[in-house]
């Protein structure tokens, strides 16, 4: 994991909780991770990580993360045993 993985992992656990972190880059973070990344219908991309799975919608037209998503993939890490 580089510096902007662990940037945007610091970014995905601050609190309050950001609404401006690039999908890429969590994309990026989490394959970086280890999690396997399949590709499903339409903006869906579904995610495998030490036996956690996650479904996730690419945001679109903006490319920002909402803060919705932003804890569902808070709580995904935790699920696979990589919190910071």
């Amino acid at each position: 994991m580089n510096s902007k993985h662990r940037k945007t992992l610091e970014a995905i656990f601050a609190d309050p909780v950001r609404s401006n972190i690039p999908w890429d880059d969590i994309e990026a973070l989490l394959v970086a991770m280890g999690a396997e990344r399949y590709e499903g219908n339409g903006s869906r991309i579904r995610f495998l990580l030490n036996g956690a799975k996650a479904t996730f919608h690419r945001p679109h037209p903006r490319k920002e993360t909402d803060r919705g998503a932003v804890v569902s993939v808070r709580r995904f890490i935790e699920a696979g045993g990589q919190a910071p």
